[in-house]
């Protein structure tokens, strides 16, 4: 009963009509502050989740989650079928399987451009799910030919179509009087694949292990044992156990390790966000504490009568808290709105475009969620409480004898 007494009379105080017609602009604006701030924090972190999420799965989608090398680079993994078979017993371990890197240079009808040969196993699932154009089926003779799979933007920059004959040309080639001749390699595009994240779409051939060991000039080896996990969180924890399984001469890292700057760069970028827009809310919250202190000044008469009538100290006070949680109530209930709305739409129709070349990504990614909407909309309570508690200490202050004997 004493609580709706309470917000019974903060409430009929926000609706009153005033004599001065600045009380209710400061607290229309206190309302637009509480909005924007909210509103900005959850755009704001709506793009970092939507940057993180989107790298995330271009990265996990197209590379492996955990890498095994040669601590000392040598002649490659002879053994790499038994170490491969022992990775795939590994707990956590979803798929284990070799890999063969090497730099050569694609040659085109329009230019040639370096890249990065990888020979695989392509039966994997997840790599076939990136292929744009063509197929993955009899990739040993194309019409004549080995096949090759390029990324969607090597084979953009070199003129490459499926079914086109692509020349690669490998440094280990043929010494001369003139010095070392390339070894020229011709294989049929097969396919074109498409990760989503740039750096690969725009690096990458992908053949089978035999053709990437004929052009590398390498016998029965390989330089990297790739593992996909069950749960990519868990990569440190398996990295451990991959590394401990595999033998001293071998080292394991993993995704978070390789991208450990782009990450932290996300996590930095989040807190310092969070920061910055925050000041947006202590703003909200001095004109709240305005707002607030002109309503004491103005219904100082008012709170004399309830004081006289039996009202307690402490219910004056509250009703001026309930005010102020009133009005953040309202700037959180809009902002969430605004913030949610636009970045829906903003991440559907992808309204703001950036440079895939810098960012890996042609456009904004935006992933509101409501988990940061809670802490967002208590962080803007919270703030608004402490506002009050000036203004509502003054109101509970008030002197009823003084206050009647000259109103």
């Amino acid at each position: 009963m004493t609580r709706a007494f309470e917000l019974f009379v903060a409430a009929r105080y926000l609706r009153a009509k005033r004599r001065e017609a600045v009380i209710p602009l400061i607290t229309a604006v206190s309302v637009a502050g509480v909005a924007a701030g909210v509103m900005a924090l959850v755009i704001a972190l709506a793009i970092n989740n939507g940057f993180r999420r989107a790298l995330q799965e271009s990265l996990l989608g197209a590379t492996p989650h955990v890498v095994l090398l040669e601590k000392t680079p040598s002649t490659g993994i002879g053994n790499w079928r038994e170490i491969t078979a022992r990775m795939a017993r590994v707990p956590g371990v979803k798929e284990a399987a070799p890999a063969l890197y090497g730099k050569v240079l694609a040659s085109g009808p329009m230019q040639s451009a370096e890249a990065t040969l990888k020979g695989m196993p392509l039966a994997s699932p997840e790599f076939a799910a990136h292929i744009r154009q063509g197929s993955l089926a009899q990739m040993d003779d194309v019409r004549g030919l080995p096949g090759i799979v390029l990324g969607s933007h090597l084979a953009a920059r070199i003129g490459m179509r499926v079914g086109d004959v692509v020349r690669i040309l490998s440094p280990q080639g043929q010494m001369t009087p003139f010095g070392m001749r390339p070894a020229e390699f011709r294989f049929r595009v097969a396919a074109i694949f498409e990760s989503g994240f740039y750096d690969l779409d725009n690096q990458l051939a992908v053949t089978t292990i035999a053709q990437a060991q004929r052009v590398l000039a390498l016998p029965d080896v390989v330089n990297a044992i790739e593992l996909k996990l069950d749960d990519p969180d868990r990569a440190p924890e398996v990295a451990r156990a991959a590394e401990a399984a595999a033998g001293a001469e071998l080292g394991a890292t993993h995704w978070m390790e390789q991208n450990r700057q782009l990450l932290n760069a996300l996590r930095m970028e989040k807190i310092v966000s969070v920061i910055t827009i925050s000041l947006i809310q202590f703003v909200a919250a001095l004109n709240i504490l305005t707002a607030l202190f002109m309503r004491v000044m103005e219904k100082k008469r008012d709170i004399a009568v309830l004081i006289s009538l039996g009202a307690r100290r402490a219910q004056i006070a509250r009703i001026f808290v309930w005010q102020g949680l009133m009005i953040a109530a309202a700037g959180a209930a809009a902002g969430f709105v605004l913030g949610h709305g636009l970045s829906h739409l903003a991440g559907r129709y992808r309204w703001i475009r950036i440079d895939e070349e810098i960012y890996s990504l042609s456009y904004v990614p935006f992933e509101p969620r409501w988990a940061d909407s809670l802490w967002i909309g208590a962080l803007a309570l919270a703030v608004a409480l402490l506002a009050t508690l000036y203004p509502a200490r003054a109101a509970a202050a008030v002197a009823p004898a003084e206050t009647l004997r000259y109103e």
